[in-house]
């Protein structure tokens, strides 16, 4: 069994540069594990933050599992502890401190053992004139292989 993706942040890799990555473990409550099996789950504009001496999400979007007992809408972009080993949160707490550097999480999926797991990028926010240039290399791309496939 490969590991399932579940939510995905594309708009980050238009946002930023990733220069690292990682995977770290999240602490969920039972209902939100099953909202986020649903694929109820939206990555964008969350980010990773430390806050004494320990990784935490911020502004992920779980939407409320329909059958939850409790039902509180507070909830929805509570803060959740990320799970990380220490050696890497020292490594990350060093990385992060530089400057315009940020940790935005990429990609939620279940891993082999069916644990919800984040795959967190150490990005550096990318500037308007550098998205245009990524637009435009994108663009010469496209053209270039639909020329190369007329020749084939």
């Amino acid at each position: 069994m490969a590991m399932k993706i579940i939510a995905q942040n594309k708009k980050a890799f238009f946002d930023y540069d990733v220069i690292d990555s990682l995977e770290a473990g999240i602490v969920l409550s039972g209902d939100e594990v099953k909202s986020i099996r649903a694929g109820h789950v939206n990555l964008v504009g969350s980010f990773a933050t430390f806050h004494k001496g320990e990784l935490f999400l911020l502004n992920c979007h779980v939407t409320q599992y329909e059958k939850a007992y409790v039902k509180n809408d507070d909830d929805t972009k509570r803060t959740r502890k990320l799970l990380v080993k220490k050696r890497e949160l020292r490594k990350l707490v060093g990385d992060v401190s530089c400057k315009g550097i940020t940790l935005i999480p990429l990609k939620l999926y279940f891993n082999e053992r069916g644990l919800v797991k984040v795959h967190l990028g150490l990005c550096k926010h990318r500037n308007a004139a550098g998205k245009k240039n990524l637009l435009k290399e994108r663009d010469i791309k496209r053209e270039t292989d639909k020329e190369l496939k007329g020749y084939r």
